[in-house]
């Protein structure tokens, strides 16, 4: 659906004209005012600017009139799987990202000493290790929990 207003043509592809105006133009500005009321020139607007092409507007749409090539909003996309593993994605770069800055900055070497094993290593990697270890026990109690639960689930249907 098209709306008439003053420089924009219809549908049928004819310009409509302004409506006419009781207060008076100043003399040497032509009658296009511009969005605060401002009544501009073509020199004013710019070297060659071209209102029609552009798609600027004038403010003179009636209320509650959107410009001919603004569009109403859509419908709301939802939530999915794929949104959720871009989401994991990023998350994973920022660490990686991280986890790189953190190996730079910790590049001393320390004397780490583990039962009979002894030895110097950059303190970065003896975080890292340790990270990792406590990861993989995590998710040792969590998949024995979560064998725990099937087996209940199962006894109980």
């Amino acid at each position: 659906m098209t709306y008439a207003s003053d420089d924009r043509p219809t549908a049928s592809g004819t310009p409509v004209p302004a409506p006419e105006s009781t207060a008076p133009e100043p003399t040497g500005v032509a009658a296009d005012r511009g969005p605060s009321g401002v009544p501009l020139s073509r020199e004013s607007s710019g070297m060659g600017f071209d209102r029609e092409s552009s798609g600027v507007t004038t403010g003179r749409e009636p209320a509650g009139v959107a410009p001919a090539g603004d569009r109403a909003p859509g419908p709301r996309v939802t939530h999915t799987r794929t949104s959720a593993v871009w989401a994991g994605v990023w998350a994973g770069v920022v660490a990686l990202i991280v986890l790189i800055v953190f190996i730079a900055q910790n590049t001393a070497k320390v004397e780490i000493s583990f039962f009979a094993l002894e030895g110097r290593i950059p303190l970065a990697l003896a975080l890292l290790i340790a990270g990792v270890a406590g990861a993989i026990v995590a998710m040792a109690v969590a998949a024995a929990r979560i064998i725990q639960l099937r087996r209940l689930v199962r006894r109980n249907h």
